[in-house]
């Protein structure tokens, strides 16, 4: 392996020479040639004989291109040399020795595409989609020549898990909507979608078993503001916001994104985060009494959450829902929370007590992983390996758990050091839902997480066996993203720094150069009507102060080449107003207002920034957190 990555390295031109080819992810390889391939009505795409894996890839292939182009491309099984200007999909064992590592050949005559499989070919296409004009991104037809300039690309990722959680317990997103969300994951070569299906604010998945979980589970009164800030539902009022994904559409989904290799990951959040369960089945709980799903109201120990580990019936729910999750998602693992259980309601519940003393557990975190073990049980009786978020580490981790590491990248390095598979998913670099740009013109959320942090992600900790380290993910929290092109803004463009973290060989990470690379892409998201954020564009505030508590402020970019212009007399900053000069800058003693703002090359770039005094000196304590950009 080290080997073949060598050689492809050695095989490749200087890094980052490309000027007009802006691949993402970065590949291991690609050499520009000249020339280029000009894609017509005429055009044979040739498949290997017989095979039904590779016609199904293909035949997405010529199905996307057919609505921009206009062209019907016709589809023939002879792999051997044809005199026609030609698409050739190879099969070929001694090219790649592993399904998803793909050589690309694209010359003025034809395109060859070389892999071991149909999923090798399948990521060899969402490259050859990029090499193509933006118009290929348009849900119209476009008359344009249809120019791929002539390359020779070889790829392979370097890690095996390339994650994005996306949470629709707190706000529903249709069928329809998934579908949309797993192509785009698909074009970026993630292959695992992680789907949080239930917590405090819904569930959403159906279960024949436990029908309530759906009836009641999945719907709770109307609400806007800001999360955790808003009313309590009143007893008269409708119970009408949220919805389910019937099995049918699960099975319509996972089929969706079978086809895309994209394997889903269901998450079932237990013990904690469980309202939604108790609001149908409060006889789970340890206290009893009336539960609702949470619209966003604000609670911890006032309102029980969590599953009662003492109580058998619990037991015997979880087997029924976990076996029809396990009849409707392929995937090897089965995802089950384990985070943020409040134990106080386990505290007082005698029931709970009587079970610690007759199976000697001490502590409220040995009765949780008493709790996950026995989960883990469950899963395993089902054909399936459990995961879960770091917490399942407390007070002892399950036998054959893989855990999920989000409270930053210690919980993996200690299951990692405990010989257990991790998946790193730390919060301060690739939580999808904080704040990317200044908390002062975006919309509100908590935290940070500007794109050039999510960039410089590392999975694999110094001193960590890497084969234990399976990949990472980002995770999309929803409490703050209730549309899909709020979702959209938010995830772009994060998640094209979070490809590359996770496909690109460690080598070819250049921030500079991503950056570049964005700016091209960009353009094709606008084709596509997709929604992103320009915050990387936007300047960075910080303040300190100085021996004699006097306060300084500090103006930088996380793109290079901006330059920041600035005010504090109240009048909007241009590039004929003071330039910052890279050195801290003292608050005159009227000043009221910062107002900061970027341009490049004399136009505005990012969005002007306005700060009062207060604002200024909150960020001292207050927002030093959110404020922090990276670890320089």
């Amino acid at each position: 392996m080290k080997k073949f990555i060598l050689i492809l390295i050695l095989l490749s031109d200087s890094a980052f020479s490309q000027n007009s080819i802006h691949i993402i992810p970065e590949p291991v390889s690609l050499q520009t040639l000249s020339g280029e391939f000009v894609l017509t009505k005429d055009v044979k795409v040739n498949i290997p004989n017989s095979n039904a894996e590779v016609r199904n890839v293909v035949q997405l292939f010529v199905e996307s291109l057919a609505l921009p182009t206009g062209f019907q491309l016709n589809i023939i099984e002879n792999i051997k040399f044809s005199p026609f200007k030609s698409i050739n999909f190879i099969l070929d064992e001694n090219v790649l020795v592993s399904p998803d590592r793909y050589i690309l050949e694209v010359s003025s005559k034809r395109i060859n595409i070389k892999a071991s499989s149909a999923q090798g070919m399948f990521y060899a296409i969402q490259t050859l989609m990029q090499l193509l004009p933006k118009q290929i991104e348009s849900n119209s037809t476009q008359k344009i020549i249809w120019k791929i300039p002539s390359v020779n690309i070889i790829d392979a990722p370097r890690y095996g898990w390339r994650g994005v959680m996306l949470d629709v317990s707190r706000h529903f997103f249709p069928k329809e909507y998934i579908k949309k969300f797993i192509d785009q994951l698909a074009r970026l070569k993630f292959n695992s979608f992680h789907w949080h299906l239930t917590d405090d604010q819904g569930w959403r998945i159906e279960i024949k078993s436990y029908p309530k979980l759906t009836s009641v589970g999945a719907w709770r009164v109307q609400r806007t503001g800001k999360w955790w800030e808003r009313e309590p539902a009143k007893d008269d009022e409708e119970r009408s916001y949220g919805g389910f994904y019937t099995q049918d559409d699960i099975r319509e989904i996972v089929k969706y994104a079978q086809e895309r290799y994209i394997t889903i990951l269901p998450e079932i959040d237990v013990p904690g985060h469980s309202l939604a369960v108790l609001a149908g089945y409060p006889e789970f709980s340890c206290g009893g009494g009336k539960f609702e799903v949470n619209a966003g109201v604000k609670f911890y120990k006032d309102v029980e959450n969590t599953l009662c580990p003492a109580n058998e019936q619990v037991y015997v729910f979880l087997d029924k829902v976990l076996g029809e999750i396990a009849q409707l998602f392929p995937n090897q693992y089965i995802h089950i929370g384990g985070d943020e259980a409040y134990k106080g309601y386990w505290e007082k519940s005698a029931e709970c007590q009587a079970l610690m003393k007759r199976e000697g557990l001490k502590t409220m975190d040995e009765l949780q992983s008493y709790f996950i073990k026995r989960v883990e049980k469950i899963v395993q009786s089902k054909g399936k390996r459990m995961i879960g978020w770091d917490e399942i580490l407390e007070g002892g981790l399950a036998p054959n758990a893989t855990v999920m590491s989000w409270r930053g990248m210690k919980g993996g390095i200690n299951a990692a050091k405990q010989n257990h598979q991790v998946v790193m998913s730390p919060w301060e670099f690739v939580y999808l839902d904080l704040y990317q740009g200044d908390p002062a013109i975006e919309p509100a959320t908590y935290g940070m997480a500007r794109l050039k942090k999510t960039y410089s992600f590392e999975p694999t900790p110094r001193g960590v066996e890497g084969k234990l380290i399976l990949g990472g993910q980002g995770n999309l929290w929803t409490e703050s993203v209730p549309t899909t092109r709020h979702l959209e803004y938010m995830l772009y463009p994060r998640a094209f720094a979070l490809s590359e973290v996770l496909w690109s060989q460690k080598e070819k990470k250049n921030w500079d150069y991503f950056t570049k690379k964005l700016e091209t892409y960009f353009p094709r998201m606008d084709e596509a009507k997709l929604n992103y954020a320009l915050s990387m564009y936007d300047a960075v505030v910080r303040t300190e102060k100085d021996g004699d508590g006097k306060l300084k402020i500090e103006l930088s970019t996380e793109v290079n080449g901006l330059e920041i212009y600035y005010t504090f007399d109240g009048t909007n900053p241009d590039n004929y107003t003071p330039k910052y000069q890279g050195k801290l800058l003292e608050i005159p003693k009227t000043a009221t207002t910062l107002k900061v703002i970027t341009y490049q090359n004399g136009k505005p770039k990012g969005k002007q920034i306005t700060l009062t005094m207060k604002d200024l000196q909150d960020r001292v304590g207050r927002y030093k957190m959110i404020t922090e950009m990276l670890d320089e």
